[in-house]
């Protein structure tokens, strides 16, 4: 029998939970101590993945285990390139084609933080070639049958980091405010931990105990310096399209905002997060289509914001877009937060040909608010433009 929520039985049972989830942690990073780990973050990783990964690079290397952080995509949002530079973030890009060059049996193992495989181009490369997977660390709901080794997902927490500052003050790594990569992963996880709980707007008790704790160690000037970046022309232009091309309908406001480049992917959940903030909108769902002049690639990018409680961000994509040929969804989400990538695999290229390109654009974009109004008013077909 389940006891009543906030009796001793509860607490009791959370804390046996998180008690266990350490422990099994600690037993998984000893079998592997001495090890070479490479810790893959999604293709366009936001400031809760760069600090979780770089927690468990620290807490991995009281086992000795080397671990290098990976990103195959880019870091364009304005306050991720700060927050990599202003601490020093040990994160480094690595393109798949790059990837598919390197000699990846160096590595003994892999970890994936703040993703499930699903949002990372690496991951089927690195399963590819026989790495196996050490660990999954993350708060959104599940997405992949992967089978780790140490698997800690916790869909009801809303942030990586909070799951991170849990294991520090489990133990597994005695922050020091002496040692200054301590108080910059500190002041690191304090910026993931707000960014993914909308400035402590949508945080519960677990990620208020895990600020409270990270507040002895963390940097605030750093941390202010980080969230003072300033908006680039690039997105605003993005977040000016998406006011232009949006429609309202039923308090969901949609827009397509045509083609991005690779380095500017993060302007869409810019402009999400803009949209929301019109009266009477209580979500909002930008798209467009992201491509590599380099490589000819080319996929559908969306992002998802939400105010409505009562609307899931994960069940709500993952009804609207399904699944691959391969049972994969195309997206996701967390509490007030999801988004989708669609690649577009044949189509991908060609838009040199000005026309072509406009067509192609067009199909998409009416093929997304196709499937975006069946669940947002499926019985009118009429749609208010702005």
């Amino acid at each position: 029998m389940v006891a009543p929520a906030g009796s001793n039985g509860v607490v009791k049972t959370q804390a046996q939970f998180l008690e266990k989830k350490v422990e099994a942690f600690r037993q998984t990073l000893e079998r592997h101590r001495g090890q070479r780990q490479l810790v893959i973050l999604q293709d366009f990783p936001d400031p809760d993945a760069l600090s979780g990964a770089w927690a468990y690079q620290l807490i991995a290397q009281q086992y000795d285990i080397h671990c290098d952080i990976v990103y195959a995509g880019a870091l364009s949002h304005q306050e991720n390139i700060a927050l990599v530079k202003l601490t020093g973030l040990p994160v480094q890009r690595f393109p798949v084609e790059t990837a598919k060059n390197k000699n990846l049996s160096i590595y003994d193992g892999c970890a994936l933080i703040d993703n499930q495989g699903t949002t990372s181009g690496l991951t089927q490369l690195v399963l590819s070639a026989g790495i196996p997977i050490t660990a999954v660390i993350d708060h959104h709901s599940l997405q992949a049958d992967l089978k780790p080794e140490f698997l800690d997902i916790r869909p009801s927490t809303r942030a990586t980091a909070t799951i991170f500052t849990h294991y520090l003050q489990a133990g597994l790594l005695k922050l020091d405010s002496s040692i200054a990569d301590h108080v910059k992963c500190a002041t690191a996880l304090m910026h993931g931990l707000r960014s993914d709980t909308g400035g402590m707007r949508l945080a519960q008790e677990d990620d208020f105990l895990a600020a409270a704790y990270l507040s002895r160690f963390y940097d605030a000037q750093l941390l202010s310096a980080v969230l003072q970046a300033s908006r680039s022309k690039r997105v605003m232009d993005v977040i000016e399209r998406s006011l232009h091309n949006r429609i309202v309908q039923n308090n969901f406001s949609i827009a397509g905002v045509g083609y991005l480049r690779y380095d500017d992917r993060d302007a869409i959940p810019q402009a999400a997060d803009f949209l929301l903030t019109e009266e009477n909108v209580h979500t909002a769902v930008v798209y467009g289509i992201v491509h590599d002049e380099d490589e000819e690639l080319e996929v559908v990018t969306g992002s998802l914001r939400t105010d409505k409680i009562t609307l899931d961000p994960d069940e709500f994509i993952k009804e609207a877009f399904g699944q691959d040929a391969h049972g994969r969804f195309f997206g996701g989400g967390r509490s007030q937060a999801g988004g989708f990538e669609i690649p577009m695999g044949f189509l991908s290229g060609c838009n040199e040909n000005k026309d072509y390109a406009k067509m192609k654009w067009e199909v998409f974009d009416a093929q997304i608010k196709q499937k975006l109004l069946r669940l947002v008013s499926p019985k009118d077909d009429l749609i208010q433009t702005e």
